[in-house]
C-alpha cells in the first residue's frame, strides 16, 4: 500500500502503534496530540473507554503550545493531576508521530515530575 500524503500515513502508524499499546485499570494510556499550535494530553483506561486525566495548552496560565517550554509545561501538569488521583505508571502512546521535539519534551517531563512508563 502507497501513502499518498502526511495525514494518511500518520493514521497508518498511530493504528499500528495502537494495536500494541492499550490501556488497562492499572496501567491506563497516556496518549498525546499535537497540532501545529497547541498540544493534549489524556490519560485514558481502555478497559472502560474513561478519560480519567486530561490536560492540554488551550488551558489557563499556559503561554504557547508551539514550543518545547509549553509542551513541558503540560507534561508536568499531567504527570501532576495523574498523582492525585493515584496513578504512578502509564503506557505512552505518541500518536503516530515521530518520538521528538515536543512529543518527547512532554514524554521527559512526565517522568521526571514522577509518573512512570
Amino acid at each position: 500500500m502507497r501513502v499518498h500524503n502526511k495525514l494518511e500515513r500518520k493514521r497508518r502508524v498511530h493504528r499500528r502503534i495502537r494495536r500494541k499499546v492499550i490501556g488497562t485499570s492499572d496501567r491506563p494510556r497516556l496518549s498525546v496530540f499535537r497540532s501545529l499550535k497547541h498540544i493534549y494530553a489524556q490519560v485514558i483506561d481502555d478497559a472502560t473507554g474513561n478519560t480519567l486525566v486530561a490536560a492540554s495548552s488551550r488551558e489557563e496560565g499556559i503561554a504557547d503550545g508551539r514550543n518545547r517550554k509549553g509542551a513541558a509545561v503540560v507534561g508536568k501538569l499531567v504527570a501532576e493531576r495523574c498523582s492525585e488521583k493515584g496513578l504512578d505508571s502509564v503506557v505512552f502512546d505518541r500518536g503516530g508521530v515521530k518520538y521528538h521535539g515536543r512529543v518527547r519534551t512532554l514524554a521527559e517531563a512526565v517522568r521526571e515530575a514522577g509518573l512512570k512508563f
